[in-house]
């Protein structure tokens, strides 16, 4: 067999006695390039989850949201999707700049369906690719690794009610977020003038309570 199960998981395998059901999983359904219905999958989708993990073994995971096709496929062993303004932190992109592994994946959540990429990344400021997605400010590309459809028995079905209004327009412009009014961030925020004219700083609790009551 290959190398896609690590020795832990192995060992966990053989605890429930499911080794040969992962092998015979594994050669049935992980490929290392898209099919069709992958691909398309993919290509329909207006958001995804991202994981990453740094250079001491520290993961993290962030949803991504964006326009439909917010994930370009390239070709069959190809990705590419943007990075929009954010909190400045920069932890996805840090970590795929730092070991390149990422992990993607793709949810309908009224069908249920799912796929799942495993990668190795790319980021770049000044991909050709930038323009493709106005706002965006990164553009990451990622290499298949694995892809592999997953069950979505346990995927609770949800049903759509609006796209996220901070998705950058045709212009790449989009409403300011209510977090760059808290007034921890004032002195160290790029367009902290702006927050005057936005009803001044708030504190944390405030943009709690937006954030509880969808107004953030």
């Amino acid at each position: 067999m290959t190398d896609f199960y690590t020795a832990p998981q192995r060992t966990w395998q053989d605890h429930f006695g499911s080794r040969p059901l992962a092998d015979r999983l594994e050669a049935a359904v992980v490929a290392d390039r898209l099919d069709d219905g992958s691909a398309a999958f993919i290509a329909s989708r207006d958001f995804f989850f991202l994981s990453t993990v740094d250079g001491q073994g520290r993961p993290t995971v962030s949803y991504k949201g964006g326009p439909t096709g917010v994930v370009a496929v390239l070709d069959e062993r190809t990705l590419a999707f943007p990075h929009y303004d954010g909190n400045g932190m920069f932890l996805s992109m840090g970590n795929a700049t730092e070991t390149g592994q990422v992990g993607l994946l793709f949810i309908d959540l009224e069908t249920p369906d799912r796929v799942r990429v495993q990668a190795t990344a790319t980021v770049s400021a000044d991909d050709e690719l930038l323009a493709r997605w106005p706002g965006a400010t990164l553009v990451t590309r990622a290499v298949v690794d694995e892809v592999f459809p997953n069950c979505g028995r346990y995927v609770h079905v949800h049903q759509r009610v609006r796209a996220s209004e901070y998705v950058p327009d045709a212009g790449g412009d989009a409403p300011r977020p209510s977090w760059k009014r808290l007034d921890v961030v004032q002195d160290v925020l790029p367009d902290a003038a702006r927050t005057a004219g936005e009803g001044g700083p708030i504190t944390f609790e405030e943009y709690v309570g937006k954030v509880r009551s969808g107004t953030s």
